[in-house]
């Protein structure tokens, strides 16, 4: 059984407020957009950072396309981490479903 589980576009759009949101992907690719409220860690820096991912939230980490997002779940799980989501599709899905991305701060 998986430690983490997927949440759709959709799902987290509902609940944005009320989740610790953090984009994987490195900073070319972030400059092109990020989901609103997204903290930024690229997926090589998530071992160094495992207590950003701290939070009596649930936790939705996101990259392009979910492959990377994935894994930095799976690594988080394997250190203790709880209510870790991967977004579905990536931002790729989350854009290809009509919702919006903002710059990067």
């Amino acid at each position: 059984m998986s430690s983490f589980k997927n949440i759709a576009p959709e799902e987290l759009q509902s609940r944005l407020n009320e989740v610790l949101l953090i984009d994987v992907r490195g900073p070319s690719e972030t400059a092109r957009g990020i989901i609103q409220g997204a903290k930024l860690i690229p997926l090589h820096l998530v071992p160094m950072n495992v207590d950003q991912f701290k939070s009596e939230k649930d936790v939705v980490i996101y990259c392009h396309s979910g492959a990377r997002s994935a894994q930095a779940c799976h690594f988080l799980a394997g250190q203790g981490l709880t209510g870790l989501h991967n977004l579905e599709g990536g931002v790729m899905y989350w854009a290809g479903s009509g919702l919006t991305l903002v710059a990067p701060e």
